[in-house]
Order: structure tokens, then sequence, then C-alpha cells
């Protein structure tokens, strides 16, 4: 089974184990900055399975969301204090709790 291959690193053969487990090579483990007990997304694709940090995934979907505000003006305190003015308006809608910040 060819676990990992990339167009950028020579190719590495890694054997699965009795309960699927396999373990990284660790000069990709260390390229990627993988620690025990980080989270890794696993993605089957028409090649293999494509795994990659799950932090670079947030960061790419953060880096996004930043981009996005940018592009409409805002900041990020700006979306979180009117996320929490949206907050106040539901619990008082909801629940009758009315906030003295949010009125």
């Amino acid at each position: 089974m060819t676990f990992l291959q990339s167009t950028h690193s020579e190719r590495k053969l890694v054997r699965v184990q009795e309960k699927g487990q396999v373990t990284l090579p660790t000069e990709v483990r260390e390229k990627l900055g993988l620690k025990k007990g980080d989270l890794v997304a696993v993605v089957e694709t028409d090649e293999g399975v494509l795994i990659s940090p799950q932090e670079i995934v947030a960061t790419k979907a953060l880096d996004r969301i930043g981009e996005v505000l940018k592009e409409k003006g805002l900041s990020l305190e700006e979306l979180i204090e009117s996320g929490r003015g949206i907050r106040g308006t539901i619990i008082e809608e909801k629940y009758g709790i009315k906030s003295k910040k949010y009125r």
C-alpha cells in the first residue's frame, strides 16, 4: 500500500499494522511539524490516501475568513462584537433575559 506519495519527495512505504495503524516516517512528521497527539485529516482520493495536518486545514480556513472580512471592510473585533449583539437579541427573544450591554 502506498500511504504517502508526493511529487516533492521520495515515495515512502509503510506497513499497515493489526489495528489499521501506520507510522509516518520521521522525516515526514518533522517536515509537517507533527507531534504525538496532533490531529490529521485523512481523505480518500483516486490515487490512495491524503493525510494533512488539521492545523493547516484550520489555518487555511481562517486565512480565507480573514480575506472575506477584509473584502467587506470588517475587522475581526467588529465581527465578534456584532455576534455578541445578535446573541443578546436572541437570548432576549427566546428566554426573556435582557442584557444591559446590548439593549
